[in-house]
Parts: structure tokens; sequence; C-alpha cells
């Protein structure tokens, strides 16, 4: 029986998981992120336990190379976090075992997982909107992952900042000027002292939240035309902040450009934590079907 591979790489924790030909996890665990030849040793010792697997998805956090004709694809870019910036994460892979992998993104995981499976599973073209520690999307356009010179960084549009906030920006490069630098799970600790999880549901961060991630909707919706967008994240696990962000959207909208129902448009993730496993093994499928 073949097996899929599954690696959710993020900055603070690695999930690894194995599924058999009907997606049915068969095991999984969680290591803490070290650096990169540390890290990647114990991921390569957890598979060297299911010799029988025949292809790998694999969703990073970035920034990562992913165009396949860059000397560097497979890399790890310039991050800030130790031991990564410019290590060949996929070479290191395939070094181990020479097998299919696919290489993504770790929101394009997630955002893959919507669209096979999940609130998305109808619809042809998505945008997945993260929000926690940092901001981004993954899209899809057509039943294909959105991509050009480099991954999406939708994290990082140029956002209106509301009147009420006098936050100076989370982003250290556009301070408070982009999506992430306003309306991060870091930006919102450090502008109100409590963590989402913490915050009253008629505390005024969720009107300033819901209005930055509204206005961010509508620059997609303009731009993107998406079917759907989804909402996940921990930032987006409080249930008060979604229904200020429909709202929020139709006032910014004010009646231009059809769309669909804001109910059905702006929608919360289906898969919830398990989204990036998953959209890994069905990426995994994918590249071991066009190998």
């Amino acid at each position: 029986m073949s097996l899929l591979g599954a690696i959710e790489a993020g900055g603070t924790k690695f999930i690894l998981a194995v599924c058999d030909e009907d997606f049915k996890i068969i095991d999984r665990t969680v290591l803490k992120t070290e650096d990169g030849p540390a890290t990647l040793a114990k991921v390569t010792t957890y598979f060297d336990r299911f010799p029988d697997i025949a292809a790998v998805g694999v969703a990073a956090f970035g920034p990562i190379d992913l165009n396949p004709q860059s000397t560097t694809y497979g890399y790890v870019l310039d991050t800030p976090k130790a031991g990564w910036a410019n290590f060949d994460f996929l070479g290191y892979l395939k070094k181990w075992r020479d097998i299919p992998y696919y290489w993504t993104t770790d929101v394009n995981g997630s955002a893959w997982a919507e669209y096979r499976h999940g609130a998305n599973s109808e619809v042809k073209s998505l945008l997945y909107l993260t929000v926690g520690t940092g901001v981004g999307a993954g899209i899809i356009v057509n039943g294909q992952l959105l991509s050009g010179f480099g991954h999406p960084e939708a994290g990082h549009i140029m956002i209106q900042k509301n009147p009420e906030d006098h936050y100076a920006g989370h982003c250290p490069f556009h301070q408070d000027r982009c999506l992430e630098g306003l309306a991060s799970g870091p930006a919102m600790e450090d502008r109100w002292g409590l963590s989402a999880k913490e915050l009253v549901d008629d505390h005024p961060a969720w009107r300033i939240e819901a209005d930055y991630l509204a206005q961010a909707a509508m620059t997609y919706t303009t731009i993107l035309r998406p079917d759907r967008i989804v909402f996940g994240g921990g930032v987006n696990h409080r249930e008060v902040l979604l229904p200020l962000v429909r709202k929020r959207f139709s006032e910014l909208m004010a009646g231009y450009l059809a769309t669909p129902n804001v109910d059905d448009y702006l929608v919360p993730v289906a898969n919830g934590d398990d989204a990036g496993i998953l959209g890994c093994f069905y990426l995994a499928k994918s590249a071991l079907t066009r190998a």
C-alpha cells in the first residue's frame, strides 16, 4: 500500500503526518521548530518509519522560492528565523529520499484543503486568508494555485488606517501601513496588551480589526474576483469577528460589483487546524500523479 506524507512547516512547530490512499491519517506528530538542519534531521527520522511513502506534500513558512527554474528553488529565502535563511529545504529532503514532492507555502496548503474538501469544494476560485502570527493568503484561480515571480504576499497590501487607531504598527518594513502591520495577532496584542484570545467580545479591538480585514477583502474582491474568501488563523477563531467583517465589507463595497450573499462569500475555514495537513496530502497525491 502506498502512503502519502505531509509536512506542515511552521516557524514555531512542524506537524508531520502520514495517510493511506483514502487520505485517512494513520500517524501524526508535532516537532518544535529548531534550525533547518536540526529540524529536518528529526523530520526524516520520523518518516524513516514509513518506507512505503510514495510522495510528500510540503507547506512551509516563507518566504520560499517556488520557481522551478530558479537556482534557489526549494530554498527558504531571507527569513529572520534563526538557522533558516537561504536553507535548501527541498534539497535536504531529496537527498534523504528521491521521491516526488509538492513544495509550496504553508498558506497554500491550507487553501488547497479548503478548495478540495471544505468551505469551497464547489467553487473554482478562492482566497484563503490566515490571520495569526502573520497575515498571508493562498489564492486559487480556476483550479490553480497562483504564483508568478514568487508566491503572493497578500498580507502586505496597503491599508487605510482606522481613525480610532493610534498604534504605530508591527511590520518592520511597512509599520502601520500594511495589513500585517495592523491586523496580525502580535499587532493586536502589542496594541491592546491582550491577545486575541483574551479580548472580550465588546472590546473596540474587534471593530477596528474588522475594518482592516474588510478593507483587505474589498481589495482582493476587486482585483481577483474570487468565488469565495475563507478566513482562517488564530485571530479568526474568535466568532465575534467575522460578522463584523461582513458588515463592514458591505459598507465599503457600497453596492459596487456583484458578489454572492455576504454570508456565503466571506466564510470561516471548514477544516479547522487540520487544513494544512490535509492540503499537503492532496498536493502530495498530485505530485505523485504528475511524476
